[in-house]
C-alpha cells in the first residue's frame, strides 16, 4: 500500500523556499504571486503503516525544529492558496533524495531497503495576487518553471477541487516492465542505401552511410557467418551488435573529423595541403616532439591514452586532469545534465592509472544571455532556466562529493541558444609507486582477469548518450540519452576503489561513460585481446530492460575493473562491507572477439579489430576565406569614461559572477590556496586556482583556463591563440611556471561536414584546421604539451526549420605545478605608495572586443599573440615572484587595460592614479578609449614596493615593461592623460556596478 508523508516549515516560521520560488517565477516569467507555501512529498510502498508513522514522529525524513511532517494533508498556511501544483519524477527517473530515504527508513526500521520503495515530490501551494491566477496561468508557471516535461510530471488542483477533496492521491513514479531477454536480427544484407540510412536514423545510431555499407559488407563476409553460426548466430547482426557498433563508432567516441583526411585550401594564400587526421599531426604528434625536446626534464607521464592526462609533481605523488562537455544532455535538462558532467568527470580521475584521489573541480559554462527576451524557439529552454539548472547540477555534483570547485568562468553569446556548452573538469593525484612498486600511472588488464562492475544499477537513463552526443539537436532527440547522476553512491564507490586500490586488489580500471558496458569493457578488453560479457547478471534498477539497453546503458556511478580471480572473493565482500554493489559479469581473454552472452546464449560476437579498427576514415574538404570585417573606432567623444567603464564593468562577459562562485564549495578538503574570489571583501576576480594537494608540503598546483569564442568571427587560429595565451598568462599571475605547464585542449564546434543541412561545412572545417594548426604552433612556441582533450563536434539546434550554431569555441586548461604556494600572488592592489606596472605593448586591436560590443560596433583587427617576446616575459614575471618583489599581479583580458585596473582596485578597495601617457603601445595610432579598452594578449599588470622599481625599471630596457601609476588609498580610480583626468570614479561605485547585473 501507498503512503504518503508531506513535510513543510512549522507554521510560526518563514517558508524561505517557497519565498524563493516566488522571486523565481516572477524574476523568469514576470508572474506576481503574493505567496508561495512549498512542501516536500514522500511517498513509500512497502511498509506498514504503523512503521510509516514512525518515520513521523521520530523524524526520520524531517527536522522537528524547523518542519511539520505529517501523512495526511498538512493544514493550509494563511492566506489560504487558489492552487496546488505537485511535481514528481517521471518513472525510471533517477531519485537521489529517494533512495537516501529509503537506505534511512531501512537503517531505522532494521528491514532490507530492496524491500522498500520511495518516490519523492515537491508541491507548490499559490496565492494569488492582486490578478487572480488562472489554470493557464499556473499550467504555464508549472511547465516554463517548476517542471521539465522531459524528466517529471505535474497535477494541479484549484482551491475548490482541493476543498472538496483534500490533497493528491499517492502516486509511485514505479517501472513496470517483466525481465526481457528479446534480440531482434537486423537484417542489413536486405536493405539498399537508402533503408540503411533511415534505421541508422530510426535508431539514433549517428552513423553515415559508408559506415552502414562498411557493417553491413563485414558481416556478409563468408568466413565471418561461418564462425557466427558456429555460435549459434545468424549472419546478419544482431541490435545488440549494431548498438555496439554505433557507440563504438560515434563521433563522440571515435573523434572521426578530427580523424579525417582533409583536404585543406587557404584561399588567400591559393596553398593546398592534405592533412591525414588533424589529432595526430597537430596535437599528438606535437606533444610527443615537445616531450622529446624537454629530455630527461620531461615531466609528463602519461597522455592521450587514459582517462586523464598525467604529469609529474612530487616523488611522492603525480597529477592527472580531465575536462569534458556535456553540452547535448544540458540543453534537454540542465540539471540532470550538468550533475552527470561533474560526476561523471570525476570518473575519469578516478579510473587513471589504477586510480586517483580526487582534488579539485573546474568548471566553465557558455550561455545565452539570462535576460534574452524573445520568442523561444521549439523544444527549447529559456536561457535562465538554463543557467540556474547547470549551476545546481554542478553545485550538488561537486558540494554533496566533497570535492572543491576552484577555478571557471561564463562565457555568454546569444549563438549558445541552440545547445549550451558546459565543460566540467577535474584534477586527482595519484601515487608515483603503489606499495608492489607499480607506477600509479600504470595499469593492464590481464587474461583471465575477471570483469567486476562496481556502484550504481543500470536502468534505461542514458541510452544513446553517445550517439545522441553526436548528433545536432532536434526534434527527435530521445529523452532516454538524459541522465542525473547520484554523488552519493558515487562517493561510496570513490571511498571503496581507493581502499581496493591500496590493497593490489585489481590490475585496471576505468569508468563506465559515454556507452556504459560496451564501451568500458570494450576498451579494457584492447589489453588483452578479448572477452566473454554475461549481461544477465548485470544489476537492474528495475525490470524491462533489452540485453541491447543494459550494455549500452550510460546510467552513472559505475566503474569497470579487471580483478585477478585469486582477489575477486575477498574484493566483492569488502565491497559488501562498504555498501558498495559489486558484480562479476564475465572475464577477459585473448579470443580476438568482444563476445556478449544472456545467461547461456551467444548474443553478439565482434571482432576486436574490427570493432575498434574498423571504421572508415572519413575524407573531408576544408577551404578558408577570410571574412570582411571593416575598421571600427571607439570615438573618445562619443563616450563619458566614467559611466562608460561602469557600463563595461555590468557586462555579462565581464560582471561578478559572485553569485555562482559562492554555491560552490571551494574550501572543502582544506587546500585551496588561492580561491576563485580575492581581496579585502573576498569579491574580486582570481585569475587562475591554486591549492596544495598535500598538505604537509608547500608544493601546489595552478589550474587555470582560456577561452575567447568572439574571435572565431574572424579567425579561429588567433582564437584558438588567445584562449592559450590567457591561459598561460592567468597561471603565471598566480605563480606558475611557465616551463613547468601542460595543457588540455576541448573542442566544441558547429557541425563542420558539408550537407545539404551545413552548406557551409568546407569554410567550417577550415576554421578547425586553423584552430588546430595555431594549437600546434603555440604549444611549441610556449613549451606546453597537451597531455588530454575532448572534442564535441555536433553542437547546433535544427528545428521547425530554425537553425542555431555555437561559435566554435576552444576551452584551453592549463595544470602546473609551483614550488612554493608562499610564493603565490593575487590580483588586488594590497599597499597605498606601490608602483603599478604595465608588462606587453597595447596594440590598436578591437575586434569582437567587449568595448565595441557595448557600442554596437562589429569589426577591426583581433589580438594576435606574439609568443617570442611573451614567454620572456612570463618567465621575467615567474622569476619576480619567487623573490616575492610582486605584490599584486592581474591580466588584461575581456574589458582590456580599464576593467583590469578597476578589478584591482575593487579587490583592494584602493585606489589608482595612472599615467595613459605611459601606457606602452605599439602599432598604429589609438584614440583614449581604444586605449583603455583594447584586449591585446600577453599584458599583465603588477604592482611593487617602491624600494623595487629600479629593477623593474632595469627590466624595461629588454622587455616591455613601464611603470604607469602608483597605488593609492584615495578609494578612486583616477586615470589621467597630460593635465587632463579621463576617469575619477569611487572604487564603492565600480563595485556595485561589478555586481549588480548577475546580483541575484
Amino acid at each position: 500500500m501507498l503512503y504518503r508523508i508531506e513535510i513543510g516549515p512549522r507554521p510560526d516560521l518563514a517558508d524561505i523556499q517557497g519565498q524563493s520560488t516566488a522571486r523565481a517565477i516572477k524574476s523568469a516569467l514576470g508572474v506576481e504571486v503574493k505567496a508561495v507555501w512549498q512542501l516536500k512529498i514522500f511517498t513509500v510502498d512497502g511498509l506498514e503503516e504503523g512503521e510509516v508513522r514512525r518515520l513521523v514522529d521520530e523524524g526520520i525524513w524531517h527536522d522537528p525544529i524547523l518542519q511539520v511532517a505529517s501523512i495526511t494533508p498538512l493544514p493550509l498556511r494563511t492566506p489560504k492558496p487558489d492552487w496546488f501544483v505537485e511535481v514528481g519524477f517521471r518513472p525510471g527517473v533517477t531519485d537521489n533524495e529517494a533512495r537516501t530515504a529509503r537506505d534511512t527508513a531501512a537503517l531505522v526500521l532494521e528491514r532490507d531497503r530492496e524491500g522498500i520503495h520511495v518516490y519523492t515530490a515537491v508541491q507548490y501551494q499559490f496565492v494569488s495576487a492582486d490578478t487572480p491566477l488562472t489554470l493557464e496561468t499556473v499550467k504555464g508557471i508549472a511547465e516554463d518553471q517548476l517542471c521539465n516535461g522531459l524528466i517529471q510530471r505535474y497535477r494541479i488542483k484549484s482551491a475548490a477541487e482541493w476543498e472538496a477533496e483534500p490533497g493528491f492521491a499517492p502516486q509511485a513514479a514505479k517501472v513496470t516492465g517483466a525481465a526481457s531477454s528479446q534480440v531482434d536480427i537486423i537484417e542489413l544484407s536486405a536493405m539498399d542505401d537508402s533503408r540503411l540510412m533511415e534505421m541508422s536514423r530510426a535508431n539514433t545510431w549517428a552513423l553515415n552511410l559508408t559506415e552502414m555499407k562498411a557493417i553491413r559488407d563485414h558481416f556478409a563476409d563468408e568466413d565471418e557467418a561461418k564462425r557466427r553460426a558456429a555460435l549459434d548466430l545468424p549472419a546478419n547482426p544482431t541490435d545488440l551488435e549494431m548498438e555496439v557498433m554505433a557507440q563504438t563508432w560515434s563521433e563522440h567516441c571515435k573523434h572521426k573529423i578530427f580523424a579525417s583526411k582533409v583536404a585543406y585550401e587557404n584561399k588567400e594564400t591559393g596553398r593546398k595541403e592534405n592533412i591525414d587526421n588533424l589529432y595526430k599531426t597537430c596535437i599528438r604528434d606535437t606533444t610527443a616532439r615537445i616531450r622529446e625536446q624537454l629530455g630527461d626534464e620531461d615531466f609528463c607521464r602519461s597522455v592521450f591514452k587514459d582517462n586523464a592526462g598525467v604529469i609529474a609533481f612530487s616523488d611522492e605523488w603525480d597529477a592527472c586532469i580531465k575536462v569534458e562537455t556535456h553540452n547535448s544532455p544540458s540543453a534537454l535538462d540542465p540539471y540532470g545534465g550538468a550533475l552527470t558532467g561533474i560526476v561523471g568527470v570525476n570518473r575519469d580521475p578516478m579510473g587513471t592509472g589504477m586510480g586517483a584521489n580526487l582534488l579539485c573541480n573546474t568548471d566553465v559554462f557558455c550561455f545565452a544571455s539570462p535576460f534574452y527576451d524573445k520568442e523561444l524557439p521549439p523544444r527549447l529552454l529559456h536561457p535562465r532556466r538554463v543557467f540556474e539548472g547547470v549551476r545546481c547540477g554542478v553545485e550538488h555534483g561537486g558540494n554533496k562529493s566533497g570535492i572543491p570547485t576552484v577555478n571557471g568562468s561564463i562565457v555568454f553569446d546569444e549563438r549558445y541558444l541552440g545547445k549550451p556548452l558546459v565543460y566540467c573538469g577535474t584534477v586527482g593525484m595519484l601515487p608515483a609507486r603503489l606499495k608492489n612498486g607499480q607506477p600509479g600511472w600504470k595499469k593492464k588488464a590481464e587474461v583471465n582477469d575477471c570483469i567486476v562492475m562496481v556502484g550504481g544499477r543500470i536502468g534505461k537513463d542514458g541510452i544513446h548518450g553517445a550517439t545522441f552526443s553526436s548528433e545536432e539537436l532536434n526534434e527527435n532527440s530521445p529523452a532516454t540519452a538524459v541522465q542525473i547522476g547520484d554523488p552519493i553512491t558515487q562517493r561510496k564507490m570513490y571511498d571503496f576503489i581507493l581502499r581496493a586500490r591500496d590493497m593490489g586488489l585489481y590490475h585496471a580500471i576505468t569508468d563506465n561513460g559515454a556507452g556504459g558496458l560496451s564501451s568500458s569493457v570494450g576498451e579494457m578488453a584492447e589489453d588483452t585481446g578479448g572477452c566473454v560479457l554475461d549481461i544477465s547478471l548485470a544489476p537492474l534498477k528495475y525490470d524491462g530492460l533489452r540485453p541491447w539497453e543494459i550494455l549500452v546503458s550510460e546510467a552513472q556511478e559505475r566503474m569497470t575493473l579487471a580483478v585477478p580471480k585469486e582477489h575477486v572473493t575477498f574484493f566483492c565482500k569488502m565491497a559488501k562491507e562498504m555498501d558498495v554493489e559489486a558484480t562479476v559479469l564475465g572475464h577477459f581473454t585473448d579470443s580476438g572477439f568482444f563476445e556478449v552472452r544472456y545467461g547461456d546464449r551467444v548474443v553478439g560476437s565482434i571482432g576486436m579489430d574490427f570493432m575498434h579498427d574498423g571504421v572508415p576514415q572519413l575524407s573531408l574538404k576544408a577551404a578558408w576565406e577570410r571574412p570582411e570585417h571593416k575598421d571600427v573606432a571607439l570615438d573618445d567623444a562619443s563616450v563619458e569614461q566614467g559611466n562608460f567603464l561602469k557600463a563595461m564593468l555590468g557586462r555579462l562577459n565581464i560582471c561578478s559572477k559572485e553569485y555562482v562562485i559562492r554555491q560552490y564549495d571551494h574550501e572543502v578538503k582544506g587546500g585551496s590556496v588561492i580561491k576563485p574570489l580575492c581581496g579585502v571583501e573576498r569579491d574580486a576576480p582570481a585569475d587562475a586556482g591554486v591549492l596544495r594537494p598535500v598538505l604537509t608540503s608547500e608544493m601546489g598546483l595552478v589550474v587555470s583556463h582560456g577561452i575567447c569564442p568572439r574571435y572565431s568571427d574572424y579567425d579561429t587560429y588567433w582564437m584558438m591563440a588567445n584562449a592559450m595565451d590567457e591561459a598561460i598568462r592567468n597561471a603565471v599571475c598566480v605563480g606558475g611556471n611557465p616551463d613547468f605547464m601542460a595543457g588540455v585542449d576541448n573542442f566544441c564546434w558547429c557541425d563542420p561536414v558539408e550537407s545539404e543541412r551545413t552548406p557551409d561545412g568546407q569554410y567550417k572545417m577550415a576554421q578547425l584546421v586553423r584552430a588546430c594548426k595555431a594549437l600546434q604552433h603555440f604549444s611549441l612556441a610556449y613549451g606546453v604539451p597537451c597531455i588530454s582533450g575532448k572534442d564535441s563536434m555536433k553542437n547546433d539546434y535544427m528545428n521547425a526549420g530554425i537553425k542555431i550554431s555555437i561559435p566554435p569555441t576552444v576551452l584551453f586548461s592549463v595544470i602546473g605545478v609551483i614550488n612554493n604556494v608562499v610564493a603565490t600572488q593575487t590580483s588586488d592592489f594590497k599597499k597605498k605608495g606601490q608602483a603599478i606596472y604595465m608588462f606587453g605593448a597595447t596594440r590598436r586591436e578591437l575586434g569582437g572586443s567587449e568595448a565595441a560590443l557595448e557600442l554596437g560596433l562589429s569589426g577591426g583587427m583581433i589580438p594576435t599573440v606574439d609568443a617570442q617576446t611573451a614567454l620572456p616575459r612570463y618567465r621575467a614575471i615567474h622569476g619576480l615572484m619567487g623573490q616575492r618583489a610582486i605584490s599584486a599581479c592581474h591580466d588584461c583580458s575581456d574589458g582590456g587595460l580599464a576593467v583590469a585596473l578597476a578589478e584591482m582596485c575593487i579587490g583592494g578597495r584602493l585606489g589608482c592614479d595612472i599615467d595613459l601617457d605611459l601606457v606602452p603601445v605599439c602599432g598604429a595610432p589609438m584614440s583614449l578609449t581604444e586605449l583603455l579598452y583594447s584586449e591585446s594578449a600577453s599584458r599583465m599588470i603588477v604592482t611593487v614596493r617602491p624600494d623595487i622599481t629600479p629593477i623593474l625599471d632595469v627590466l624595461g630596457q629588454w622587455q616591455i615593461c613601464r611603470r604607469i601609476g602608483t597605488v593609492t588609498d584615495d578609494g578612486v580610480m583616477t586615470v589621467r592623460t597630460g593635465s587632463s583626468t579621463v576617469i575619477s570614479e569611487k572604487v564603492d561605485d565600480l563595485a556595485r556596478a561589478f555586481k549588480k547585473t548577475l546580483g541575484w
